[in-house]
């Protein structure tokens, strides 16, 4: 097999692009010699909540803790049913199972892969208090649905954004098709991802939209009592030092990813905006090819992947040529978390999720990705649906 010549991610150009500004942010802190919760974790908060538009941002030290420590600050735990997508990183139902909570899998929509909201009214019970949608490749779920619903019942909603910092909800998408009330629609539009539900949970693995040079993630949210308790687990569950009134965690963010953070938030538009480019050119070289399916270039959507489908139930067949060609790509993801040997037998499969898991493939997509690149992959791709 040919060595990988296009990765599936190439972190170094958006580093070069950048570098003076991240060595000076390294520098202050390694000069200053605090190197937790120094004056760079809270700058990077107050900078984030007012990027977002939200008033809390509590950092922490990875998209997991995030989402487990979201759910304990929302009062979640021991037997609470909380629904959410069986088509994501298992991260997302892990955190519901690590708080004592028990995930329950609605079904995703085909178009946007997100969780459907039709099937998340079928699986709720008395038992039921949060809703977890994730926006997944970059994409906003249906949020106006998910409020409505959750709303409607008195339901608790925590976004992971692990995959769609600076994404907006825009009202409509094809999941929504425009079936939720006006009003929330309303109240919501334009709104960014991890603001709209009661939490919201980032992830600054350094290969999402927003990344950081190790682990660390971010809480968000607008109610002050939430903040308080998420402020309180991320230092063992302590508002004074050594007068703990919570089990609680070591989450803290470096403050060197905090300070590298501060230096790459202000890029992250256009980042994400040449991601939607790239996006888009894959879609004009790859629209009309038989056996394929692309994703829609919907308002809001960041791309933190770009995936296509495969169906002529070839796709592992066509990575691996791919591959032979020195075109690297990724299956986001070949298992659904129902699925997953840790819940063997306790799901019946979801069609949808099951169906997506054998046909996904995401290629290469990075901010500073060239044309000619993209066409090389086009040009692969093509060539090898053309043989199986």
């Amino acid at each position: 097999m040919s060595q990988i010549k296009i990765p599936v991610l190439d972190l170094k150009p958006q580093y070069e692009s950048i570098k003076a500004d991240i060595q000076a942010a390294i520098n202050r802190v390694l000069e200053s010699g605090q190197f937790i919760m120094g004056p760079d974790v809270k700058l990077f908060e107050q900078e984030v909540a007012a990027y977002l538009g939200v008033k809390h941002a509590i950092g922490v030290n990875s998209g997991t803790d995030a989402l487990v420590i979201g759910l304990r600050a929302l009062g979640i735990g021991e037997g609470d049913e909380v629904i959410t997508t069986p088509f994501s990183f298992f991260a997302t139902a892990e955190s519901i199972s690590n708080v004592g909570a028990i995930p329950v899998f609605a079904d995703v929509d085909l178009r946007s892969y997100n969780i459907d909201p039709e099937a998340i009214k079928a699986k709720i019970t008395p038992r039921t208090k949060a809703i977890m949608p994730v926006h997944l490749y970059g994409q906003p779920a249906a949020m106006g649905q998910i409020m409505d619903i959750a709303q409607e019942n008195g339901l608790k909603v925590i976004e992971d954004c692990a995959q769609s910092f600076g994404a907006r909800y825009w009202g409509s998408c094809s999941s929504c098709q425009g079936l939720c009330q006006e009003n929330t629609r309303t109240a919501i539009s334009g709104k960014h991802t991890g603001t709209i539900g009661n939490v919201g949970a980032f992830s600054f693995f350094p290969s999402k939209n927003l990344g950081a040079y190790g682990d660390g993630g971010l809480v968000t949210t607008d109610d002050d009592q939430v903040a308080k308790v998420a402020w309180m687990l991320r230092v063992h569950g302590a508002k004074k030092k050594y007068h703990n009134e919570l089990l609680g965690y070591n989450s803290r963010l470096d403050t060197l990813q905090a300070a590298i953070l501060r230096v790459k938030l202000q890029h992250i538009d256009t980042w994400n905006q040449a991601r939607r480019k790239v996006a888009r050119t894959y879609n004009e070289g790859l629209r009309g090819i038989p056996g394929i399916i692309l994703p829609e270039l919907t308002d809001g959507h960041v791309f933190h992947q770009y995936t296509i489908r495969i169906t002529n139930g070839k796709r592992d067949r066509v990575q691996q040529l791919l591959a032979s060609h020195g075109i690297g790509t990724m299956l986001y993801y070949p298992v659904p978390q129902d699925q997953l040997p840790v819940y063997k037998g306790q799901y019946t499969p979801a069609p949808v999720s099951n169906r997506l898991s054998e046909q996904v493939l995401s290629l290469a997509i990075w901010p500073e990705l060239e044309p000619a690149v993209i066409e090389q992959v086009v040009q692969a791709l093509k060539q090898v649906l053309e043989y199986v």
